[in-house]
């Protein structure tokens, strides 16, 4: 995913032994309006791919791995099994291994998003991607308030896990409208953040409506550090998994102490 992506920060995270990995197939069945991912037909998830990917994840002698996948509502479960058996395949494979999984929505299938959590994922990372208003515009298939069920229900159905989501600037969004996505995000659990600038793939996507400076981002990161949440990534050039291991690190110690000051 981070090559496909061409992500700018791939070599600082592979340096790390930290990669991601894109599942179910190259095609979305969604039509958001600013990502590149492929719109054609999709097909069936491949039996192999969970085995496969925990021998790259061996190969490449990975410390922490992020698994993301395209949205798949032509599958009952949303991808939800076929995400499990990746997880539990590359913890068998792969000793001590730290798995981060970034996730669809499910079309809100709340049996399978157990199904998925059960498997023992480290984080679970779901991305409002904007603020509600955009919504019809940026993510016309999604659901802003289906979008923090999820993460609700996760921080509630395994309370040691660590929460993330990850929002993009520069489309449109009011400082009103963000600081109040990271208290909606702060009410459903979410304890990790990652901001960084929308940049249009190509003239056919959505527009950049504004280019955020370095000097806001980090207004928002205190912004979002004075909301509660325990470790944050924002500049310009941060994508969702950017620094994944080290922000889930910091977040499992910070909460760790906080346990045994109980």
């Amino acid at each position: 995913m981070c090559e496909e992506a061409h992500c700018p920060n791939q070599l600082e995270c592979f340096s790390r032994g930290t990669a991601t990995f894109l599942l179910l197939g190259p095609s979305c069945t969604r039509r958001c309006t600013f990502c590149a991912v492929d719109k054609s037909p999709v097909h069936p998830p491949k039996p192999n791919e969970p085995l496969r990917t925990a021998q790259a994840v061996a190969r490449m002698e990975l410390s922490f791995c992020v698994l993301t996948m395209v949205t798949r509502d032509d599958l009952l479960d949303g991808g939800a099994g076929h995400i499990a058996r990746t997880i539990l395949t590359i913890k068998r494979e792969c000793k001590s291994i730290g798995v981060e999984t970034l996730i669809s929505d499910l079309g809100g299938a709340w049996d399978a998003l157990l199904t998925l959590l059960a498997a023992g994922p480290d984080v679970l990372n779901h991305n409002l991607e904007t603020v509600p208003r955009l919504y019809s515009q940026v993510r016309p298939q999604a659901n802003y308030g289906r979008s923090l069920e999820l993460l609700t229900r996760a921080s509630e159905y395994l309370p040691h896990m660590v929460i993330k989501s990850g929002l993009m600037l520069g489309l449109g969004e009011t400082r009103e409208e963000l600081l109040k996505a990271m208290d909606d995000l702060r009410g459903a659990g979410c304890e990790l953040l990652t901001l960084g600038q929308y940049l249009a793939p190509s003239p056919k996507h959505y527009p950049v409506v504004r280019y955020v400076p370095p000097e806001e981002f980090e207004e928002y990161e205190a912004e979002a550090l004075d909301r509660g949440f325990l470790g944050v990534a924002s500049a310009p050039l941060v994508r969702s998994s950017y620094n994944a291991e080290q922000l889930y690190l910091y977040a499992h110690d910070r909460t760790k102490k906080a346990s045994d000051q109980k």
